[in-house]
Protein backbone atom coordinates (compact mmCIF):
# COMPACT_ATOMS: atom_id res chain seq x y z
CA UNK A 1 0.00 0.00 0.00
CA UNK A 2 1.24 3.47 -0.83
CA UNK A 3 1.27 5.85 2.10
CA UNK A 4 2.48 9.29 2.83
CA UNK A 5 5.70 8.27 4.51
CA UNK A 6 6.95 6.50 1.36
CA UNK A 7 7.44 9.87 -0.26
CA UNK A 8 9.99 10.92 2.33
CA UNK A 9 12.44 8.02 2.14
CA UNK A 10 15.78 9.80 1.89
CA UNK A 11 19.41 8.73 2.00
CA UNK A 12 19.33 9.09 5.75
CA UNK A 13 16.72 7.46 7.97
CA UNK A 14 14.28 9.58 9.92
CA UNK A 15 15.44 9.51 13.55
CA UNK A 16 15.06 11.61 16.65
CA UNK A 17 18.81 12.15 16.86
CA UNK A 18 20.36 14.90 14.80
CA UNK A 19 20.78 14.44 11.06
CA UNK A 20 24.47 15.26 11.44
CA UNK A 21 24.88 11.87 13.09
CA UNK A 22 25.66 13.10 16.57
CA UNK A 23 23.59 12.10 19.59
CA UNK A 24 21.99 15.42 20.28
CA UNK A 25 18.58 16.81 19.43
CA UNK A 26 18.03 18.20 15.92
CA UNK A 27 16.74 21.40 17.51
CA UNK A 28 20.25 22.21 18.77
CA UNK A 29 21.24 23.12 15.21
CA UNK A 30 19.88 26.07 13.31
CA UNK A 31 17.45 24.47 10.90
CA UNK A 32 14.91 25.70 8.43
CA UNK A 33 11.46 26.28 9.84
CA UNK A 34 8.51 24.39 8.41
CA UNK A 35 7.28 27.63 6.84
CA UNK A 36 10.40 27.76 4.66
CA UNK A 37 9.47 24.45 3.06
CA UNK A 38 7.12 26.38 0.83
CA UNK A 39 5.61 29.79 0.36
CA UNK A 40 2.32 28.00 0.81
CA UNK A 41 0.90 27.92 4.30
CA UNK A 42 -0.99 24.77 3.30
CA UNK A 43 2.25 22.96 2.49
CA UNK A 44 3.68 23.98 5.84
CA UNK A 45 0.54 22.69 7.53
CA UNK A 46 0.97 19.36 5.76
CA UNK A 47 4.53 19.07 7.04
CA UNK A 48 3.20 19.53 10.55
CA UNK A 49 0.51 16.93 9.92
CA UNK A 50 3.06 14.47 8.57
CA UNK A 51 5.44 14.97 11.49
CA UNK A 52 3.54 16.15 14.60
CA UNK A 53 6.59 15.95 16.84
CA UNK A 54 8.69 19.13 16.55
CA UNK A 55 12.07 17.42 16.89
CA UNK A 56 11.19 14.80 14.28
CA UNK A 57 9.95 17.46 11.87
CA UNK A 58 13.09 19.57 12.25
CA UNK A 59 15.29 16.52 11.84
CA UNK A 60 13.44 15.61 8.65
CA UNK A 61 13.81 19.07 7.15
CA UNK A 62 17.49 19.14 8.02
CA UNK A 63 18.04 15.68 6.55
CA UNK A 64 16.29 16.08 3.19
CA UNK A 65 16.31 19.84 2.62
CA UNK A 66 13.49 22.21 1.78
CA UNK A 67 13.47 21.58 -1.97
CA UNK A 68 13.16 17.81 -1.61
CA UNK A 69 10.40 18.21 0.96
CA UNK A 70 8.55 20.72 -1.22
CA UNK A 71 8.77 18.48 -4.29
CA UNK A 72 7.58 15.43 -2.38
CA UNK A 73 4.61 17.25 -0.91
CA UNK A 74 3.65 18.84 -4.22
CA UNK A 75 3.77 15.47 -6.00
CA UNK A 76 1.48 13.78 -3.50
CA UNK A 77 -0.76 16.55 -2.21
CA UNK A 78 -2.12 19.04 -4.77
CA UNK A 79 -3.15 22.32 -3.22
CA UNK A 80 -6.81 21.53 -3.86
CA UNK A 81 -6.55 18.34 -1.82
CA UNK A 82 -4.86 20.19 1.00
CA UNK A 83 -7.60 22.81 1.04
CA UNK A 84 -10.24 20.07 1.06
CA UNK A 85 -8.48 18.45 3.97
CA UNK A 86 -8.50 21.70 5.93
CA UNK A 87 -12.14 22.39 5.14
CA UNK A 88 -13.15 18.91 6.32
CA UNK A 89 -12.02 19.67 9.86
CA UNK A 90 -15.09 21.00 11.62
CA UNK A 91 -15.17 22.22 15.25
CA UNK A 92 -14.68 19.42 17.75
CA UNK A 93 -17.76 18.51 19.74
CA UNK A 94 -15.62 16.92 22.47
CA UNK A 95 -11.92 17.48 23.05
CA UNK A 96 -11.34 15.48 26.25
CA UNK A 97 -11.49 11.77 25.50
CA UNK A 98 -10.92 8.55 27.43
CA UNK A 99 -9.54 5.64 25.41
CA UNK A 100 -9.18 2.13 26.78
CA UNK A 101 -6.31 -0.15 25.89
CA UNK A 102 -4.76 -3.47 26.88
CA UNK A 103 -0.96 -3.22 27.32
CA UNK A 104 0.12 -5.24 24.28
CA UNK A 105 2.04 -4.33 21.11
CA UNK A 106 -1.17 -4.71 19.08
CA UNK A 107 -2.20 -1.32 20.48
CA UNK A 108 0.98 0.41 19.31
CA UNK A 109 -0.73 3.00 17.06
CA UNK A 110 -3.31 3.92 19.71
CA UNK A 111 -0.60 4.22 22.39
CA UNK A 112 2.19 5.92 20.43
CA UNK A 113 -0.24 8.56 19.17
CA UNK A 114 -0.06 10.02 22.68
CA UNK A 115 3.70 10.51 23.28
CA UNK A 116 4.37 11.27 19.61
CA UNK A 117 1.75 14.02 19.45
CA UNK A 118 -0.79 12.66 16.95
CA UNK A 119 -3.77 13.36 19.23
CA UNK A 120 -2.51 16.79 20.20
CA UNK A 121 -2.07 17.68 16.53
CA UNK A 122 -5.81 17.09 16.04
CA UNK A 123 -6.72 19.24 19.03
CA UNK A 124 -7.60 16.26 21.22
CA UNK A 125 -6.78 15.81 24.87
CA UNK A 126 -6.68 12.01 25.21
CA UNK A 127 -6.44 10.06 28.45
CA UNK A 128 -5.23 6.51 27.78
CA UNK A 129 -6.69 4.12 30.32
CA UNK A 130 -4.74 0.90 30.79
CA UNK A 131 -7.29 -1.88 31.29
CA UNK A 132 -6.76 -5.32 32.81
CA UNK A 133 -8.74 -7.58 30.48
CA UNK A 134 -11.02 -7.76 27.48
CA UNK A 135 -14.27 -8.28 29.38
CA UNK A 136 -13.53 -5.04 31.22
CA UNK A 137 -12.78 -3.27 27.92
CA UNK A 138 -16.17 -4.44 26.65
CA UNK A 139 -18.03 -3.41 29.80
CA UNK A 140 -16.44 0.04 29.97
CA UNK A 141 -17.50 0.73 26.38
CA UNK A 142 -21.04 -0.48 27.04
CA UNK A 143 -21.21 1.66 30.20
CA UNK A 144 -19.76 4.68 28.32
CA UNK A 145 -16.78 4.95 30.66
CA UNK A 146 -14.55 5.04 27.58
CA UNK A 147 -15.24 7.13 24.49
CA UNK A 148 -13.34 4.79 22.16
CA UNK A 149 -11.25 1.72 22.64
CA UNK A 150 -8.66 -0.80 21.65
CA UNK A 151 -10.68 -3.93 20.77
CA UNK A 152 -10.02 -7.44 19.65
CA UNK A 153 -11.28 -7.21 16.06
CA UNK A 154 -14.15 -9.74 16.53
CA UNK A 155 -15.41 -7.98 19.68
CA UNK A 156 -17.43 -5.20 17.99
CA UNK A 157 -19.13 -7.88 15.86
CA UNK A 158 -20.03 -9.93 18.94
CA UNK A 159 -21.21 -6.85 20.86
CA UNK A 160 -23.35 -5.65 17.95
CA UNK A 161 -24.93 -9.12 17.75
CA UNK A 162 -25.41 -9.28 21.53
CA UNK A 163 -23.14 -12.31 21.90
CA UNK A 164 -21.71 -12.75 25.40
CA UNK A 165 -22.92 -9.35 26.63
CA UNK A 166 -25.64 -6.75 26.47
CA UNK A 167 -26.24 -5.79 22.86
CA UNK A 168 -24.46 -2.57 21.87
CA UNK A 169 -23.78 -1.28 18.36
CA UNK A 170 -20.01 -1.02 17.99
CA UNK A 171 -17.79 -0.35 15.00
CA UNK A 172 -14.31 -1.21 13.79
CA UNK A 173 -12.84 2.05 12.51
CA UNK A 174 -9.37 0.66 11.79
CA UNK A 175 -7.48 -2.57 12.24
CA UNK A 176 -4.81 -1.77 14.83
CA UNK A 177 -2.42 -4.50 13.77
CA UNK A 178 -2.04 -7.51 11.52
CA UNK A 179 -0.14 -10.67 12.52
CA UNK A 180 1.46 -10.03 15.93
CA UNK A 181 0.49 -13.29 17.67
CA UNK A 182 2.15 -16.66 18.24
CA UNK A 183 1.66 -20.07 19.73
CA UNK A 184 4.04 -20.25 22.68
CA UNK A 185 4.69 -23.51 24.54
CA UNK A 186 6.31 -24.29 27.89
CA UNK A 187 9.99 -25.21 27.57
CA UNK A 188 9.18 -28.76 28.69
CA UNK A 189 7.43 -29.26 25.34
CA UNK A 190 10.47 -28.62 23.14
CA UNK A 191 10.31 -32.25 22.02
CA UNK A 192 6.56 -32.11 21.40
CA UNK A 193 6.25 -29.90 18.33
CA UNK A 194 3.62 -31.91 16.41
CA UNK A 195 0.13 -30.68 17.37
CA UNK A 196 -1.20 -34.18 16.81
CA UNK A 197 0.50 -34.98 20.12
CA UNK A 198 -1.16 -32.18 22.08
CA UNK A 199 -4.27 -34.09 23.20
CA UNK A 200 -5.04 -33.29 26.83
CA UNK A 201 -2.93 -30.12 26.93
CA UNK A 202 -4.15 -26.84 28.39
CA UNK A 203 -3.96 -23.63 26.36
CA UNK A 204 -4.75 -20.02 27.20
CA UNK A 205 -6.50 -17.53 24.92
CA UNK A 206 -7.24 -13.89 25.83
CA UNK A 207 -10.98 -13.92 25.06
CA UNK A 208 -13.56 -16.09 23.33
CA UNK A 209 -14.33 -13.47 20.69
CA UNK A 210 -10.73 -13.11 19.56
CA UNK A 211 -8.64 -13.99 16.54
CA UNK A 212 -6.41 -15.85 19.00
CA UNK A 213 -9.26 -18.24 19.80
CA UNK A 214 -10.32 -18.66 16.18
CA UNK A 215 -6.77 -19.20 14.88
CA UNK A 216 -5.85 -21.67 17.63
CA UNK A 217 -9.05 -23.63 17.03
CA UNK A 218 -8.35 -23.63 13.29
CA UNK A 219 -4.77 -24.83 13.81
CA UNK A 220 -5.75 -27.60 16.22
CA UNK A 221 -8.61 -28.80 14.02
CA UNK A 222 -6.33 -28.97 10.98
CA UNK A 223 -4.17 -31.36 13.05
CA UNK A 224 -7.24 -33.49 13.77
CA UNK A 225 -7.89 -32.27 17.31
CA UNK A 226 -11.29 -31.06 18.45
CA UNK A 227 -10.58 -27.88 20.43
CA UNK A 228 -13.70 -28.40 22.56
CA UNK A 229 -12.96 -31.98 23.62
CA UNK A 230 -9.32 -32.89 22.95
CA UNK A 231 -7.68 -29.92 24.72
CA UNK A 232 -8.65 -27.39 27.37
CA UNK A 233 -8.94 -23.73 26.38
CA UNK A 234 -8.82 -21.19 29.20
CA UNK A 235 -9.44 -17.46 29.00
CA UNK A 236 -6.64 -15.49 30.65
CA UNK A 237 -5.75 -11.78 30.45
CA UNK A 238 -2.61 -11.43 28.29
CA UNK A 239 -0.54 -10.09 31.20
CA UNK A 240 -1.18 -13.29 33.18
CA UNK A 241 -0.18 -15.76 30.48
CA UNK A 242 3.57 -15.91 31.15
CA UNK A 243 3.08 -16.33 34.92
CA UNK A 244 0.64 -19.18 34.34
CA UNK A 245 3.03 -20.79 31.89
CA UNK A 246 5.84 -20.52 34.44
CA UNK A 247 3.64 -22.06 37.13
CA UNK A 248 2.67 -24.98 34.91
CA UNK A 249 -1.03 -24.06 34.97
CA UNK A 250 -1.06 -24.10 31.17
CA UNK A 251 1.04 -25.89 28.56
CA UNK A 252 0.98 -22.99 26.13
CA UNK A 253 -1.00 -20.09 24.76
CA UNK A 254 -1.92 -18.40 21.54
CA UNK A 255 -1.54 -14.86 22.73
CA UNK A 256 -0.56 -11.38 21.68
CA UNK A 257 2.90 -9.94 21.79
CA UNK A 258 4.92 -8.95 23.68
CA UNK A 259 4.04 -11.91 25.90
CA UNK A 260 5.25 -14.55 23.46
CA UNK A 261 8.63 -12.86 23.42
CA UNK A 262 8.47 -12.21 27.15
CA UNK A 263 8.13 -15.98 27.75
CA UNK A 264 11.34 -16.48 25.77
CA UNK A 265 13.03 -13.59 27.58
CA UNK A 266 12.10 -15.16 30.93
CA UNK A 267 13.26 -18.59 29.68
CA UNK A 268 9.95 -20.27 30.48
CA UNK A 269 8.65 -20.75 26.95
CA UNK A 270 9.51 -20.95 23.27
CA UNK A 271 7.76 -19.72 20.14
CA UNK A 272 6.27 -22.73 18.36
CA UNK A 273 4.97 -20.77 15.35
CA UNK A 274 4.02 -17.19 14.60
CA UNK A 275 0.36 -16.62 13.81
CA UNK A 276 1.39 -15.26 10.39
CA UNK A 277 2.30 -18.87 9.54
CA UNK A 278 -1.38 -19.73 9.96
CA UNK A 279 -2.72 -16.70 8.08
CA UNK A 280 -0.25 -14.13 6.84
CA UNK A 281 -1.79 -10.70 7.19
CA UNK A 282 -4.58 -11.71 9.52
CA UNK A 283 -6.25 -8.98 11.58
CA UNK A 284 -5.64 -8.99 15.30
CA UNK A 285 -6.80 -5.93 17.23
CA UNK A 286 -8.91 -2.98 16.21
CA UNK A 287 -9.70 0.61 17.12
CA UNK A 288 -13.41 1.05 17.63
CA UNK A 289 -16.24 3.32 18.74
CA UNK A 290 -19.97 3.07 19.28
CA UNK A 291 -22.66 4.17 16.82
CA UNK A 292 -23.78 6.72 19.39
CA UNK A 293 -20.37 8.35 19.70
CA UNK A 294 -20.10 8.81 15.93
CA UNK A 295 -23.57 10.34 15.69
CA UNK A 296 -23.02 12.73 18.60
CA UNK A 297 -19.41 13.66 17.79
CA UNK A 298 -18.81 13.38 14.02
CA UNK A 299 -15.97 15.94 13.90
CA UNK A 300 -14.30 14.53 16.99
CA UNK A 301 -14.59 11.05 15.50
CA UNK A 302 -12.97 12.26 12.26
CA UNK A 303 -10.13 13.91 14.22
CA UNK A 304 -9.57 10.76 16.27
CA UNK A 305 -9.64 8.75 13.05
CA UNK A 306 -6.95 10.94 11.49
CA UNK A 307 -4.75 10.66 14.57
CA UNK A 308 -4.94 6.87 14.69
CA UNK A 309 -4.48 6.51 10.94
CA UNK A 310 -1.40 8.71 11.05
CA UNK A 311 0.07 6.66 13.88
CA UNK A 312 -0.78 3.43 12.04
CA UNK A 313 1.10 4.48 8.95
CA UNK A 314 4.11 5.54 10.98
CA UNK A 315 4.00 2.19 12.77
CA UNK A 316 3.99 0.43 9.41
CA UNK A 317 7.45 1.82 8.61
CA UNK A 318 10.26 -0.55 9.58
CA UNK A 319 12.63 2.36 10.10
CA UNK A 320 10.48 3.73 12.93
CA UNK A 321 10.06 0.53 14.92
CA UNK A 322 13.00 1.13 17.30
CA UNK A 323 11.57 4.53 18.19
CA UNK A 324 8.11 3.09 18.73
CA UNK A 325 9.48 0.39 21.04
CA UNK A 326 11.13 3.13 23.09
CA UNK A 327 8.04 5.31 23.46
CA UNK A 328 5.57 2.52 24.32
CA UNK A 329 7.85 0.72 26.81
CA UNK A 330 7.30 2.94 29.91
CA UNK A 331 5.17 1.88 32.87
CA UNK A 332 2.11 3.92 31.92
CA UNK A 333 1.93 2.07 28.62
CA UNK A 334 3.28 -1.50 28.20
CA UNK A 335 5.66 -1.62 31.16
CA UNK A 336 7.96 -4.04 29.33
CA UNK A 337 11.71 -4.23 28.70
CA UNK A 338 12.53 -2.24 25.59
CA UNK A 339 14.62 -5.17 24.33
CA UNK A 340 11.53 -7.39 24.30
CA UNK A 341 9.46 -4.83 22.38
CA UNK A 342 12.25 -4.18 19.89
CA UNK A 343 12.46 -7.90 19.08
CA UNK A 344 8.71 -8.02 18.46
CA UNK A 345 8.46 -4.86 16.38
CA UNK A 346 11.62 -5.28 14.28
CA UNK A 347 11.08 -9.01 13.79
CA UNK A 348 14.64 -9.86 14.79
CA UNK A 349 14.10 -12.18 17.73
CA UNK A 350 15.22 -15.22 19.68
CA UNK A 351 12.68 -18.03 19.45
CA UNK A 352 13.66 -19.89 22.61
CA UNK A 353 14.91 -22.85 20.60
CA UNK A 354 18.40 -21.49 20.07
CA UNK A 355 17.57 -19.66 16.85
CA UNK A 356 17.63 -15.97 15.93
CA UNK A 357 14.84 -15.28 13.46
CA UNK A 358 14.39 -12.34 11.11
CA UNK A 359 10.70 -11.84 10.25
CA UNK A 360 10.15 -8.12 9.50
CA UNK A 361 6.37 -8.49 9.33
CA UNK A 362 6.04 -10.52 12.51
CA UNK A 363 3.82 -7.62 13.55
CA UNK A 364 2.43 -5.14 11.06
CA UNK A 365 0.05 -2.21 11.13
CA UNK A 366 -2.12 -2.12 8.00
CA UNK A 367 -5.23 -0.22 9.22
CA UNK A 368 -7.67 -1.25 6.46
CA UNK A 369 -10.81 -2.89 7.95
CA UNK A 370 -11.49 -5.30 5.08
CA UNK A 371 -15.07 -6.52 5.29
CA UNK A 372 -13.98 -9.97 4.14
CA UNK A 373 -12.09 -10.24 7.43
CA UNK A 374 -15.35 -9.68 9.31
CA UNK A 375 -17.07 -12.33 7.21
CA UNK A 376 -14.31 -14.84 8.04
CA UNK A 377 -14.74 -14.13 11.75
CA UNK A 378 -18.46 -14.75 11.43
CA UNK A 379 -17.83 -18.09 9.71
CA UNK A 380 -15.73 -19.15 12.69
CA UNK A 381 -18.37 -18.00 15.16
CA UNK A 382 -20.84 -20.14 13.21
CA UNK A 383 -18.43 -23.07 12.92
CA UNK A 384 -17.82 -23.25 16.68
CA UNK A 385 -21.36 -22.62 17.85
CA UNK A 386 -21.02 -19.05 19.11
CA UNK A 387 -23.88 -18.04 16.84
CA UNK A 388 -26.84 -20.21 15.86
CA UNK A 389 -29.19 -20.09 12.91
CA UNK A 390 -28.92 -18.01 9.77
CA UNK A 391 -26.26 -15.30 9.60
CA UNK A 392 -26.45 -12.34 7.23
CA UNK A 393 -22.68 -12.22 6.82
CA UNK A 394 -22.53 -9.33 4.36
CA UNK A 395 -24.96 -7.11 6.27
CA UNK A 396 -23.15 -7.50 9.59
CA UNK A 397 -19.70 -7.08 8.05
CA UNK A 398 -20.67 -3.85 6.29
CA UNK A 399 -22.42 -2.45 9.37
CA UNK A 400 -19.56 -3.09 11.81
CA UNK A 401 -16.40 -2.72 9.69
CA UNK A 402 -16.37 0.93 8.61
CA UNK A 403 -14.43 0.51 5.39
CA UNK A 404 -16.16 3.40 3.61
CA UNK A 405 -15.30 5.77 6.46
CA UNK A 406 -11.73 4.45 6.53
CA UNK A 407 -11.29 5.13 2.83
CA UNK A 408 -12.71 8.63 3.19
CA UNK A 409 -10.43 9.53 6.10
CA UNK A 410 -7.41 7.95 4.39
CA UNK A 411 -8.02 10.11 1.31
CA UNK A 412 -8.49 13.25 3.42
CA UNK A 413 -5.26 12.50 5.29
CA UNK A 414 -3.38 12.05 2.03
CA UNK A 415 -3.15 8.26 1.89
CA UNK A 416 -4.12 6.21 -1.12
CA UNK A 417 -7.21 4.19 -0.20
CA UNK A 418 -7.35 0.56 -1.29
CA UNK A 419 -9.85 -0.68 -3.85
CA UNK A 420 -12.66 -3.10 -3.13
CA UNK A 421 -14.04 -4.36 0.16
CA UNK A 422 -13.84 -8.14 0.12
CA UNK A 423 -10.17 -8.96 -0.22
CA UNK A 424 -9.43 -12.67 -0.61
CA UNK A 425 -6.84 -14.49 1.48
CA UNK A 426 -5.69 -17.95 2.50
CA UNK A 427 -5.73 -19.59 5.92
CA UNK A 428 -3.32 -22.54 6.20
CA UNK A 429 -3.27 -22.79 2.41
CA UNK A 430 -7.05 -22.83 1.98
CA UNK A 431 -8.50 -19.86 0.11
CA UNK A 432 -11.42 -18.09 1.71
CA UNK A 433 -14.10 -16.87 -0.68
CA UNK A 434 -16.10 -14.18 1.16
CA UNK A 435 -18.93 -14.61 -1.36
CA UNK A 436 -19.55 -18.16 -0.08
CA UNK A 437 -19.29 -17.95 3.71
CA UNK A 438 -21.86 -20.60 4.61
CA UNK A 439 -20.24 -23.17 2.32
CA UNK A 440 -16.87 -22.35 3.88
CA UNK A 441 -18.14 -22.73 7.46
CA UNK A 442 -19.64 -26.15 6.62
CA UNK A 443 -16.57 -27.37 4.73
CA UNK A 444 -14.57 -28.36 7.79
CA UNK A 445 -14.60 -31.91 9.11
CA UNK A 446 -14.42 -30.65 12.69
CA UNK A 447 -17.12 -28.16 13.61
CA UNK A 448 -20.16 -27.71 15.86
CA UNK A 449 -22.70 -27.05 13.14
CA UNK A 450 -24.14 -30.58 13.17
Amino acid sequence: MTNRFDAFDADRPLMLRCACGEDHAPGEHAVQTEQSVSQSFMEATMVKALFPVDSVRRGFLKAVGANTARAAIASLFPLGALEAMAQDKGPLEKKDLKLGFIPITCASPLIMADPLGFYKKEGLNVQLNKTAGWALIRDKMINKEHDASHFLSPMPIAMTMGLGSTQANMNVATIQNTNGQAITLHVKHKGNRDPKGWKGMKFAIPFEYSMHNFLLRYYLAEAGLNPDTDVQLRVLPPAEMVANLRAGNIDGFLGPDPFNQRAVYDEVGFIHILSKEIWDGHPCCAFGVSDEFIKQNPNTFAALYRAVLGASFMASQAKDRDLIAKVIAPAQYLNQPEAVLTQVLTGKFADGLGNIKNVPDRANFDPVPWQSMAVWMLTQMKRWGYVKGDVNYKQIAEKVFLLTDAKKQMAIAGFKPPEGAYKKFKVMGKEFDPAKPEEYAKSFAINKMG
